[in-house]
């Protein structure tokens, strides 16, 4: 399990963006508005932010990617 470390240092956007894509980040939103009790729109999305070698790291590891994505 990872541990989570906090710093009282006060950090650059350049580092957050390198931690960000170093390790990941997921955002998964489900909107629904409806009138009446009918559904008049329904959105489902589901966001991944991560760097190429981040993202096929974990997708590997759940068995999303084919053996052909697999680096040489």
């Amino acid at each position: 399990m990872a541990q989570v470390q906090k710093s009282t240092d006060s950090s650059s956007l350049a580092e957050v963006v390198d931690r960000i894509l170093d390790k990941g980040i997921v955002i998964d939103a489900f909107v629904k508005v409806s009138l009446v009790g009918i559904e008049l729109i329904a959105i489902e999305a589901r966001i991944v932010i991560a760097s190429v070698e981040t993202y096929l790291k974990y997708a590997e590891a759940i068995g999303l990617t084919a053996s052909a994505a697999q680096p040489a």
